[in-house]
């Protein structure tokens, strides 16, 4: 009796294993299809600037822009911290 309600719980602790092995590997393949996606995009982008240079100059303008644009709102950000401090 005791060796059949072993087995059982052998029995049981497998499916429970095999059940969070497969949960598991769903979740890698998920994150896999995620990383597929993303190198495929990235190799299409790497085509398009490859092949139209001008469009990596326009990148490199608006990267730049956005870089300025993110400098001047820090700046004015901690402009704004210091006034605010100097009020209190």
């Amino acid at each position: 009796m005791a060796d059949s309600d072993s087995g059982e719980r052998t029995y049981d602790n497998m499916l429970k294993i095999l059940s969070d092995l497969n949960k598991d590997l769903e979740k890698i393949l998920e994150e896999m299809e995620k990383i597929s996606v993303q190198a495929t995009w990235m190799a299409y982008d790497m085509v398009v600037i490859r092949t139209n240079p001008t469009l990596a100059e326009s990148m490199r303008r608006l990267e730049d822009a956005f870089l300025n644009c993110k400098e001047e709102m820090e700046k004015n950000w901690q402009e704004m911290l210091s006034e605010t401090k100097c009020t209190q």
